[in-house]
């Protein structure tokens, strides 16, 4: 199966000419902070590599919280910003986003599995307030590396895609399996939070667009296993300090990681916005 990488150069420049005009606007953000013009106080490392998908609540820092970075939809979003919708489909809303829905192909993406908490909260209390009643679509590439709805051999698939409502711990929880590595982009997921479920699903109304990365360790042990033969060689020629979208700053959106790649993974992020 190809991926995304495999549907012609003109695909991944679409995808890096998206990239280019966030990151110079979070370059200068940077800037202007380095001279006070601009607070940047975020989450601390510690709290990040602390947070669980069974913690009963976020930090209850009283500190100023910076949202989470914004980054780009990328060019395989499915949010109808690029050709296909899949938000105002019946079936998006669900926890396993491991098999396609409605009439689509009814596929099944096989990997190593991967349940994903996002925890979002409220920036302005310092992180210390859950946003209960938000919702979050996530979205990410299978284990070849390609993107459902849009690369070839999986456009009539939507597995890997699913949105979720916030619980009164701010939570959303989605059952997955850990993505491949393509040429290009260090391993991720995509997510979009809404301020409503409503909103996610007639979608409209985005209040962020983020992504969140993987630890190198963890990748290189879910790569190690059958079928991401390619994402081994891929992932040599990367790294999170050059990668497009996570070089100027990564450390609010490495998920912190529990598990094995024989049993299956935990990633935990907290989400400030």
């Amino acid at each position: 199966m190809n991926g995304p990488h495999d549907e012609g150069p003109h695909e991944h420049d679409r995808g890096l000419s998206y990239d280019l005009p966030v990151l110079a606007r979070r370059r200068m953000i940077r800037l202007m902070a380095g001279v006070s013009l601009v607070p940047l106080v975020g989450c601390t490392a510690d709290e990040k590599t602390t947070a669980s998908p069974s913690a009963s609540s976020p930090s209850s820092s009283s500190a100023a919280c910076a949202e989470i970075p914004e980054e780009t939809a990328g060019p395989f979003p499915g949010d109808g910003s690029n050709g296909v919708n899949v938000l105002k489909e019946s079936g998006v809303v669900r926890s396993d986003i491991t098999k396609s829905f409605g009439d689509s192909a009814g596929g099944t993406a096989e990997g190593v599995p991967l349940t994903i908490t996002l925890t979002v909260v409220d920036a302005a209390s310092g992180c210390g307030t859950p946003k209960q009643g938000a919702a979050v679509y996530v979205w990410h590439c299978d284990r070849e590396g390609a993107y459902s709805l849009y690369s070839e051999g999986v456009t009539d698939e939507n597995y890997l895609r699913g949105v979720q409502e916030t619980d009164e711990k701010g939570q959303v929880t989605f059952t997955s399996i850990f993505p491949g590595c393509y040429p290009g982009r260090w391993p991720h997921v995509h997510f979009e939070v809404y301020g409503s479920l409503a909103d996610a699903t007639a979608a409209t109304s985005i209040t962020n667009t983020s992504q969140l990365a993987f630890p190198k360790d963890v990748c290189d042990a879910v790569y190690a296993t059958d079928g991401y033969g390619e994402s081994v060689r891929n992932l040599s020629s990367l790294s999170l300090e050059d990668d497009g979208i996570f070089s100027d700053g990564h450390e609010r959106q490495l998920a912190a990681m529990k598990g094995s790649a024989g049993d299956g993974y935990t990633a935990a992020l907290t989400v400030p916005v």
